[in-house]
């Protein structure tokens, strides 16, 4: 396969980020843990320490609510108009664009993410998503209500409070903002973990909402780790609602936490492992690409990836052959490296995790295709991997690996492959590949997962709701549903007397 050769050069572009923000950000200031504890952030190119950031624990968790607390209950955000809080959005969006290179750098060097896929997919991505929710943020209403008697009644629609934001490491800014942007349109406050792995863009898009002009104490960042500071969030008496984007495994301690403490609201995005299925009357090359992209793109560290792919036997030798020769071009290394299709692993325990995966694949007597090794001696790089002659119990089939390693198999009909496609504990995404519209209708009506595409692929957009079926979660991140989640409906009745109407 085409690797980097060099990866050096690539870190040196890295050590020369510069890194501005490190501390917890509470109250609208830069302040050192309670503890005084700090922590290694980790360049995943070369493995070596960027830099040391503040180790929020409990206590600081508990400062920065009751900061939130303080900004939603007697500060200025909540009873702002929607028109006010939208000017300030567009404003932090403005910023975010203006500080394009500088977010690209840092998540570059921070989560192994290619620079070019940063800078003009992911940054301008979150600045639209605040210019989205800023547009939404005045069109906030309830209804008035038809009632039976003689009686007036209406509802409002008001910020559900102290939100608890827990965002993972793949795609750092973007879930940042996919995250505080409909909480702040709809006049929250809120505490947000950045993953330990991936903490330094939050810190730096928290200086940029400063500067925007969100009140001090409406957006607090502290960085620190899943059991504790994580765990702090999920249990807080004083936080009304936790959203989270992970693991499932992590998605149901949240929840219990949730119940456990002042059963606060809940929105999970949780692991998938989502099919793509081809139909005979695909054009190969295009359905290999798309199906290549699937599992790739980011490399394979995306809760959506097409890990499952499903091919009509009329077609599935020439899809395999020409899903490998694609595979083997592809090429590894440097994030810096304008023509690099594919980064480093976050850190060494997901590396570590892919590659076992890749054996457990191998001793289940899966076929290895292409790739299954590391594709540098040094960094977390894994080639593309490609397994053939797969069956659905095995783990490589049933399990989110969160890496570059596709399961290729074979279908007869239209039946087999919903059912072969719905054999899974998760739901969050499916691909379909035909010219049919018949079937292209049928199997996304009949696979159980929250966002279908037809002859495409990661098909985002703003207004389209993101979230998952059965163990991949509930909620819906992105568009109006989004908004909705962050609000509480209050109805409102007052007697009418001497109407001459109901």
């Amino acid at each position: 396969m085409a690797t980097n050769n060099n990866i050096g050069n690539g870190s040196s572009q890295a050590n020369k980020t510069d890194i501005k923000f490190t501390k917890l950000f509470i109250n609208g200031d830069f302040v050192d843990s309670l503890s005084g504890k700090t922590f290694e952030t980790i360049n995943p190119s070369t493995g070596e320490v960027i830099t040391r950031v503040a180790e929020g624990d409990k206590e600081d968790i508990d400062l920065a609510v009751n900061a939130a607390r303080h900004a939603f209950d007697h500060g200025p955000w909540p009873r702002m108009s929607g028109l006010e809080r939208g000017k300030i959005l567009t404003k932090f969006a403005d910023l975010v664009d203006q500080h394009a290179d500088e977010l690209a750098a840092i998540d570059a060097t921070n989560a192994g993410k290619l620079f070019t896929h940063i800078k003009f997919m992911d940054v301008p991505s979150s600045a639209n998503l605040l210019r989205y929710y800023a547009g939404a943020a005045d069109k906030i209403h309830g209804d008035v209500l038809k009632m039976s008697r003689p009686l007036h009644g209406y509802t409002l629609r008001e910020p559900i409070g102290v939100v608890g934001h827990i965002i993972p490491w793949n795609f750092p800014i973007n879930m940042f903002f996919m995250k505080v942007s409909p909480a702040l349109a709809a006049g929250c406050t809120m505490v947000l973990k950045p993953a330990e792995q991936t903490p330094l863009s939050a810190l730096f898009c928290a200086n940029l909402a400063k500067q925007a002009g969100i009140p001090d104490g409406v957006l607090n960042v502290v960085p620190g780790f899943g059991q504790t500071a994580g765990s702090a969030v999920s249990s807080h008496m004083d936080i009304d609602k936790v959203s989270f984007t992970g693991s499932t495994e992590i998605g149901r301690k949240v929840m219990q936490a949730a119940a456990n403490s002042n059963l606060k609201k809940v929105s999970l995005e949780l692991g998938g492992k989502s099919p793509v299925i081809i139909f005979d009357d695909a054009d190969v090359d295009k359905a290999a690409e798309l199906a290549l992209m699937g599992i790739l793109f980011n490399k394979g560290e995306i809760c959506v990836a097409g890990s499952r792919v499903y091919v009509q036997e009329g077609i599935y030798d020439k899809v395999a052959e020409k899903l490998v020769e694609k595979a083997k071009a592809w090429k590894v290394g440097d994030p810096f490296d304008l023509t690099s299709q594919q980064g480093p692993q976050v850190d060494k325990k997901q590396f570590d995790k892919i590659l076992s995966y890749i054996d457990i694949g191998i001793k289940e007597g899966a076929t290895l295709l292409t790739g299954g090794k590391p594709a540098s001696e040094t960094g977390y790089f894994i080639q593309p991997t490609i397994f053939a002659d797969v069956k659905e119990d095995m783990q490589i089939v049933k399990d989110e690996i969160f890496g570059p390693v596709l399961s290729l198999m074979r279908f007869k009909t239209v039946e087999e492959v919903i059912k072969k496609a719905n054999c899974s504990k998760y739901g969050l995404a499916a691909g379909i590949v035909t010219k049919n519209i018949d079937i292209a209708n049928t199997v996304s009506r009949s696979i159980r997962a929250g966002i279908i595409w037809i002859n495409c692929y990661f098909a985002f957009d703003l207004d389209v709701p993101y979230g998952g079926y059965k163990m991949s979660g509930f909620g819906r991140d992105m568009g109006m549903d989004a908004l909705d989640s962050y609000l509480q409906v209050k109805s409102v009745v007052t007697p009418l007397y001497n109407s001459p109407w109901l």
